[in-house]
């Protein structure tokens, strides 16, 4: 990739590089042209002792002794064994890197290249390693990413060498989630670690290898993608399920290689996480299960990779949408019709729960059924059998339920509009999900899956996402949830040109989507959303009051800083502030 100096220096520009110069110290910044400083970093830490409290900008953080981390990270180890400690440990990492980018393109506004360089330095100023970049190139409108970063001092390889001794394999886990969360944010797409030396097994120090998650070889980087996922995904890996590119029922997306699981199904936060750990516990069982979450938040999908999760597998699944029924048709589409019922039966047909006999029925916003219909499905949970519209005789059904609301139940049985009896039948294991807003983690796993999947039904090579596109998409709260995610990449798919990539203006389209992500010029020159500028006064007002510095020390201050990035001019510095010059005079 060629050097271009004009992509570091405007924050629209998509690519990047760094070399690490011939100059540098072992973290790769301790001479003056080894990057960039870590001034911006140190004045976001801000120290309230008295009121018990630590801020990175916004963000509260905690002191924490690295030999009390260690202890817990050996606990681990010898409690759950070296496969689901690596997978706990990578996963924690994971979300540290993913909240540490989001701060990155909001410290680093003016320069796409050193707002990716934080990370290292974010990592070092943590005290976990010492993070030397050797060579980093990324391009956010066409996918290409490559680095390669050496860590010196490495919690995680001190940590083991002095509990268990030299190791046969890497042991960098949660350095390796952080750099993987830390980049899969900052390109809106995932990029998988690969460590190839580590202290543990007598390498002089430790190094890692990234890249965009389809450019690795399957085979090579199973404990890698096995640590990012969720048990059963991970159990799937474990029994040879894990094929080449080639020949995966999901080339489209290497995380999921597998027959069984939804292509839908992707992410890595820890509320995805626990939703899938959740799922893992219940699924054996014949237990009813309620998912519960905000409309688009992928109720259906967990749904359905439940039923592929557990003994009935092999059994049909059935899926009913309660609130697209009509309300003089849904006791017949429950249970079934025989001919003559009614004018118009003129044979019998079964309902939705013989259709799922020893498989699942998937009751989805069952909160929308009648009050004379809530009664009929409280017979057959309660009973096990049914009886078709017209018929005499009962039918034992064995069908294990699960069903799916954006309602709150509780309210509902309080208002009159559901059966209290029922929620107890139903509400035998709640899941709540989380809403996309809750769980930025997956956003970079969802864009590149719905990218790839759209991109291959309409027949378009479309290279990425804008930087602009990355940090909207980020950004943005998503009342709608992954499904408004999902319209949003669709949409996107079908305007965008081949071989370009999906911009800013290829999301939004009606007045009012627009509004919830308008726009602002920053001083630095960069775009962000009113909703982020408001914050960012906000949280600057807060630190200002905080601090309880006097009026006129902020004035000097500010003075003070203009003239220094003015190198000493002071028309320019006055300029900074919009004060005129006579005001500033007194610096001289």
């Amino acid at each position: 990739m060629e050097r271009l100096a004009d992509a570091n220096k405007n924050k629209t520009a998509s690519t990047f590089i760094w070399d690490s110069p011939k100059t540098a110290g072992a973290c790769g910044a301790a001479e003056p042209d080894a990057g960039p400083s870590f001034d911006d970093l140190t004045g976001s830490l801000r120290f309230s002792p008295r009121e018990g409290r630590i801020w990175l900008d916004n963000e509260r953080i905690s002191l924490v002794y690295l030999s009390t981390l260690g202890a817990i990270r050996n606990e681990l180890i010898d409690r759950l064994g070296h496969q689901e400690a690596r997978g706990l440990l990578t996963r924690m990492g994971y979300m540290a890197g993913t909240q540490d980018a989001a701060l990155a393109r909001k410290l680093r506004v003016h320069s796409l290249r050193d707002a990716f360089l934080l990370g290292p330095q974010l990592h070092s100023l943590q005290g976990m390693v010492c993070a030397e970049p050797v060579h980093i190139e990324g391009d956010a409108a066409t996918g290409h990413f490559y680095a390669e970063v050496i860590w010196h001092r490495s919690f995680d390889a001190e940590t083991h060498l002095a509990a268990y001794g030299h190791s046969d394999q890497a042991v960098c886990w949660i350095q390796l989630g952080y750099a993987t969360g830390y980049s899969s944010a900052f390109m809106g797409r995932p990029i998988l670690y690969k460590e190839v030396e580590c202290r543990a097994t007598g390498s002089p120090h430790c190094r890692i290898i990234g890249k965009p998650l389809d450019q690795w070889d399957p085979l090579d980087t199973v404990e890698e993608r096995r640590a990012l996922q969720p048990e059963f995904f991970a159990n799937r890996f474990a029994a040879g399920e894990l094929t080449s590119p080639s020949t995966s029922t999901h080339p489209e997306n290497p995380l999921l290689q597998t027959s069984t699981i939804p292509l839908d199904l992707v992410g890595a936060s820890p509320g995805f996480n626990m939703t899938c750990h959740m799922l893992k516990k219940v699924a054996d069982t014949s237990a009813t299960v309620l998912f519960l979450g905000e409309t688009g938040v992928g109720k259906g999908v967990f749904a359905k990779t439940l039923h592929q999760i557990s003994s009935r597998s092999g059994r049909p699944f059935v899926a009913l949408n309660c609130a697209a029924i009509p309300e003089n048709l849904i006791e017949a589409e429950l249970f079934g019709v025989e001919k003559g019922a009614f004018t118009g039966a003129t044979q019998s047909r079964p309902g939705r729960f013989e259709r799922a006999h020893r498989g699942t029925l998937f009751l989805d916003e069952v909160g929308t059924l009648t009050m004379a219909a809530q009664v009929k499905l409280l017979r057959a949970l309660q009973d096990k059998e049914i009886e078709r519209l017209g018929d005499t005789t009962s039918r034992v059904m064995d069908v294990r339920i699960i069903a799916a609301t954006n309602e709150d139940l509780h309210a509902a049985v309080k208002a009159g509009r559901f059966r209290e009896d029922l929620l107890y039948r139903l509400n035998v294991f709640p899941i709540h999900i989380p809403p996309l807003r809750e769980r930025r983690e997956d956003i970079p796993m969802l864009m590149d899956n719905f990218l790839r999947r759209f991109a291959q039904a309409y027949d378009k090579q479309i290279t990425g996402f804008t930087d602009l596109a990355v940090d909207t998409l980020y950004g943005y709260d998503y009342p709608g949830n992954i499904r408004e995610l999902e319209n949003l990449i669709e949409r996107a798919v079908i305007l965008a040109e081949d071989h370009h990539p999906i911009d800013f203006n290829h999301l939004f389209d009606d007045e009012e989507q627009r509004g919830a992500m308008q726009l602002k010029l920053t001083p630095t020159g960069s775009l962000q959303s009113e909703q982020q500028a408001d914050d960012n006064e906000e949280a600057l007002l807060d630190e200002v009051l905080n601090s309880q510095t006097s009026l006129d020390d902020i004035e000097y201050q500010l003075l003070a800083e203009a003239l220094k990035r003015a190198d000493g001019n002071l028309a320019e510095a006055s300029r900074m502030l919009g004060v005129k010059r006579a005001h500033a005079s007194y610096l001289e």
